[in-house]
């Protein structure tokens, strides 16, 4: 190793894979690295417990790498590039390593400002790393992730995934439109779990309150989960509400559907849909024998019934009318409108 003690720091918002690069160079150069990250309370726009665990992550197999947090006061990233900022940071960087510093790595775009040696030489060297290796900026990323996708961690995709909510009554194509974008924007899709416990109780008229339930909890696990293998889009079939008006077809107990609108609503209220697509049924109706005949014989009366209740909880959504192909074209015209992503890589 040349160095005993290194340091690499900077405010990591958003990670991006230079950063990766930078640390596992410094890393090998050191005995113990210590990454150093910046925050500021409202300043930034991912949090330092994100931040910190999307670094913890990536170095996991660096056993010499240690991550250290430094709070800053600055109002502003401009306030902070003062000499006060930056000598308080270098001592603050200082009192909590504890040990003296060997190195201090930094990218070669603050190379000839003396920014570094005045605040750690001589006692550590400088070393500069070139930032056109990855050419790419954390401003960048904020600016417009999914354009960078491929400079963004893998630890990290899951804050910048847009996920698309497809609902609307039975057979109305859902999980169709939904697998047919996924293979589009070569990505995944959830699919409905109620189909799952539709089956396996024998039928809707079987269901009961505890399948009800299984479907809100897990349909948000599935979608928790795939978001770590999704690539820009995630595409997800029905959601809790959706659940919660089966809950209220198929249920005659008060009780059991007071909990089922709670469970419902509390799990909608901390979920977050980026572009909803609500399906009219303009397609034919298909008995795949899981399906009810009275919504069969009244799809535009319960379609009403599932916008009522994606409006009162504040759920603005498209509707996407017509044929399968007319529905998949709308659905790209939207997602490119709203999201701004294409099929172009």
């Amino acid at each position: 190793m040349r160095y005993k003690i290194g340091m690499y720091g900077g405010s990591f918002d958003p990670l991006h894979i230079g950063h990766i690069h930078d640390i596992i160079k410094a890393a090998s150069m050191c005995e113990e690295l210590y990454v150093m990250i910046s925050w500021c309370e409202g300043r930034e726009s991912t949090s330092k417990e994100l931040r910190y665990r999307w670094i913890l992550n990536c170095t996991r197999h660096l056993q010499n790498v240690k991550i250290i947090l430094i709070e800053d006061k600055a109002v502003s990233k401009e306030v902070y590039n003062t000499d006060y900022y930056w000598e308080k940071g270098a001592a603050d960087i200082k009192n909590a390593i504890g040990k003296p510093i060997d190195a201090v790595f930094c990218g070669d775009d603050y190379k000839g400002t003396n920014r570094f040696e005045s605040l750690y030489c001589p006692e550590a060297e400088v070393v500069y790393f070139e930032r056109r290796e990855v050419p790419i900026s954390s401003t960048e990323i904020r600016e417009w992730a999914t354009e960078h996708w491929d400079y963004i961690p893998e630890v990290c995709k899951p804050y910048y995934l847009r996920k698309v909510l497809i609902v609307g009554g039975e057979s109305t194509g859902k999980s169709t439109l939904a697998q047919n974008l996924a293979l589009a924007y070569n990505t995944s899709f959830v699919a409905e779990v109620g189909r799952d416990t539709c089956e396996y109780a024998g039928g809707e008229e079987f269901m009961v309150v505890e399948d009800l339930y299984e479907n809100i909890l897990r349909q948000k696990i599935n979608v928790m989960e795939a978001a770590k293998r999704a690539n820009r889009l995630l595409f997800v079939d029905t959601d809790a509400l959706t659940t919660l008006f089966y809950a209220n077809f198929l249920l005659d107990n008060p009780y059991e559907i007071a909990n089922c609108t709670k469970l419902a609503e509390a799990v909608h209220a901390i979920g977050e849909w980026d572009l909803v697509l609500f399906l009219e049924p303009t397609v034919p109706f298909v008995q795949d024998g899981t399906r009810n005949e009275k919504i069969a014989a009244e799809r535009e009366k319960y379609s009403r019934q599932i916008k009522a209740l994606l409006e009162r909880n504040g759920v603005t959504y498209y509707t996407l009318e017509g044929d399968y192909l007319e529905r998949f074209i709308r659905a790209k015209e939207l997602i490119e409108k709203d999201l701004h992503i294409h099929t172009k890589w």
